[in-house]
């Protein structure tokens, strides 16, 4: 659509607050490709608050600085953002479009495992202090959003209990779909619709220290505290001695955000694999962070893709993008068991199973996955065509379609008593600590407010077409 002086008006808001750079981090490539999605249905503004330099043709990609952050606000019909985006852009909590909010990440888990950083600031009040206040941060996400993205089955069943605590679980957006769906879908990370190519150079050439014919076990992606890259080193340290040849990659050492420090696995990582005698002969740290356009290169160069992690609460949410990367690249895999991708490639066949910390099991799966015959390339294309971005963005797209307030909200805004369990608006940001006190609901007439909640529904509908 265009305006009376030609420029595209957007309509759709889609907000990263990870850098746009050739350089992307899994929440920034999310935001890029749903955006590319929505861009073939309709006029979108990709926003981003922590640096931009990419570009698309089909779509507007912006920075976010405090002076133009007003202005797309105003201008857009849907507002599509991180659970996080209200510590980078507070104002979109009184923005008066709907906002989706995407859940795909629960960084609250995650952050249990880390502290709030290294030296006299580790303690644990620091540590108290961050997953509070993330806690309380998807609160507010979670009680200003009017439909909700995750990445599987098994996180909706968890959000949608945390919706539930919201008070988002009420008669308004149950009368609207029992199931919830006009509420929240699933929305998984997505793949390329098509295979990767090779584009330059890859790992074999670009690592000093690795032959053509040397089988290559990578570690797609950053090392953060809820991984476990000592029992995998443990592991390589033992499969050495009957292959001699064996390399392990670490492919992002270095995250691309500034904003994330630098993770205490990964000091150890080193640590152990220099003490080990394996570092530049048997495991390689690329420093960097791979550009998102090369990933395939360094892929396309390995023979096994793996993925090891702690038995921790964040495994069982969790959706680990580096391994529909392996997926992707039809490499077969060695994986902690826990998280739903595990489960899924395991029962493809595609990958094989490991308790959390058995660094023998993880031994004995390389070393028959290095000398297995490889799982038929069709096999794991069938599979990675169910994750097309296309194929998973059809809810967002849907809803984009016809953007609405959620029932509950709409009928609070249409003159109607707040839902139970505290109060529609949002207290300021950063001010409800632990003991916070929300006032009681009032006694209402329910389906007076539903009714006047579906006829302002309705004409708003109609005015905005």
């Amino acid at each position: 659509m265009s305006g009376p002086d030609g420029r595209r008006s957007p309509r759709v808001l889609v907000v990263a607050t990870d850098p746009l750079t050739d350089r992307m981090p899994g929440p920034a490539i999310r935001a890029w490709h749903l955006a590319e999605v929505l861009a073939r249905h309709h006029d979108v503004v990709l926003a981003g608050t922590a640096g931009v330099t990419r570009r698309h043709p089909a779509m507007e990609v912006v920075a976010a600085d405090p002076a133009s952050r007003p202005g797309l606000l105003s201008s857009a019909a849907v507002v599509v953002a991180p659970a996080g985006v209200l510590h980078e852009w507070p104002e979109v909590a009184a923005c008066p479009a709907p906002v989706v909010v995407d859940l795909y990440d629960p960084y609250h888990l995650e952050n249990l495992e880390s502290p709030a950083g290294h030296g006299p600031e580790a303690t644990q009040e620091a540590r108290d202090r961050r997953v509070a206040g993330m806690s309380r941060a998807i609160d507010l996400h979670l009680r200003r959003g009017d439909f909700f993205l995750c990445a599987s089955e098994r996180q909706r069943d968890f959000w949608l209990g945390s919706l539930a605590s919201a008070g988002r679980v009420n008669p308004y957006t149950y009368d609207a779909a029992p199931g919830m769906e006009d509420l929240i879908a699933v929305v998984p990370f997505g793949l390329p619709p098509s295979p990767p190519q090779r584009h330059g150079p890859g790992l074999r050439s670009r690592l000093p220290g690795i032959g053509p014919e040397d089988p290559v076990v990578l570690w797609a992606g950053g090392v953060y505290n809820w991984f476990d890259p000592l029992s995998l080193l443990q592991a390589v340290d033992r499969l050495r001695q009957r292959l001699p040849d064996l390399r392990l990659v670490f492919l992002g050492m270095g995250h691309p955000n500034p904003a994330i420090p630098a993770m205490r696995v990964a000091a150890e990582a080193r640590q152990l694999s220099d003490e080990l005698g394996l570092t530049g002969q048997h495991v390689h740290f690329n420093e960097g962070w791979v550009p998102y356009e090369q990933r395939s290169d360094f892929l396309l160069d390995a023979d096994v893709g793996v993925s090891t992690h702690l038995d921790h609460i964040e495994a069982r949410y969790s959706f680990r993008t580096r391994i529909l990367d392996y997926l992707w690249a039809g490499l077969p895999m060695v994986l902690t068991e826990g998280d739903v991708l595990a489960d899924l490639m395991a029962a493809e066949g595609l990958g094989t199973k490991v308790a959390p910390g058995d660094v023998g099991a993880i031994e004995a799966a390389l070393s028959s996955t290095l000398v297995a015959s490889r799982p038929s390339r069709d096999r794991f294309a069938e599979v990675a065509a169910r994750y097309s971005w296309d194929r998973v963005a059809a809810p967002l797209v849907a809803f984009c379609a016809d953007p609405h307030l959620a029932p509950d909200r709409l009928a609070t805004q249409a003159g109607g008593p707040p839902p139970p369990h505290g109060p529609t608006e949002l207290p300021a940001p950063g001010s409800a600590g632990p003991g916070a006190v929300f006032p009681e609901p009032s006694p209402w007439l329910h389906d007076a407010a539903l009714l006047a909640g579906r006829l302002g529904q309705g004409l708003r509908r109609r005015l905005t077409r």
